[in-house]
């Protein structure tokens, strides 16, 4: 099991039971949830964008438009990468208790551009391919403007940790005969059935791998 090596910015300063920093953990985190946030500096100022992130080997990507200030502002500058997975609700006895179960990553490093045309076509068919399995394939192949309208960015797994919060509430011992509930309300993402573009030729049926798609 590969170990990274703690730094200033991944080391935890509190709770330091709940951090990992196997890449096992932070590998199965960043492949169950491509929702992630980008902190970065824009003229100076603090900003977080909103991205989805996929993780080709040692390297986590996202993209945007080529037009956007925000991707812009992250290429070759310092930023921060998170993912988050919520797995539940903890209730204590005491207010002071509660808590949530989930399980997190932090990436640290320079944001670097993918340039090449024809591997931005192979990490985009890679960023469908972890999302959505199949879905590539049936689709038009992207055009030229389009590739140039699409930015990539990447960040190396190197400076990175994991948070992880598992288990029942950490009540003080005097409190739990207290006739108060206690417990974990467990949190999970569901998929619903595909909605069809009103647009869809009449009778186009729903593509198996879409009925069954599940996240994580």
């Amino acid at each position: 099991m590969t170990e990274l090596p703690p730094t200033d910015r991944t080391r935890l300063r509190r709770l330091h039971a709940r951090g990992r920093f196997d890449r096992e953990t932070i590998d199965t985190i960043l492949d169950a949830q491509p929702l992630c946030h980008i902190a970065y500096l824009r003229d100076g100022l603090p900003a977080v964008l909103p991205s989805l992130q996929w993780r080709e080997g040692d390297r986590v990507y996202w993209h945007g438009s080529t037009a956007s200030r925000a991707l812009r502002a992250q290429i070759g500058a310092e930023v921060c990468l998170a993912v988050t997975l919520l797995d539940g609700l903890v209730l204590a006895r005491s207010g002071f208790h509660h808590s949530a179960n989930y399980r997190s990553v932090m990436i640290f490093g320079r944001a670097e551009p993918v340039v090449d045309p024809r591997r931005k076509v192979r990490h985009l068919e890679a960023f469908f391919e972890r999302l959505l399995p199949g879905r590539w394939e049936s689709l038009r192949p992207v055009s030229e403007r389009e590739l140039k309208a699409t930015a990539i960015l990447s960040l190396p797994i190197r400076e990175a940790s994991a948070k992880v919060r598992s288990g029942p509430p950490a009540d003080e011992e005097e409190d739990c005969a207290l006739p108060i509930w206690a417990g974990v309300l467990p949190v999970r993402l569901l998929v619903d059935p595909p909605v069809p573009d009103r647009r869809n030729p009449e009778g186009l049926p729903v593509p198996e791998n879409l009925r069954k798609f599940r996240l994580g």
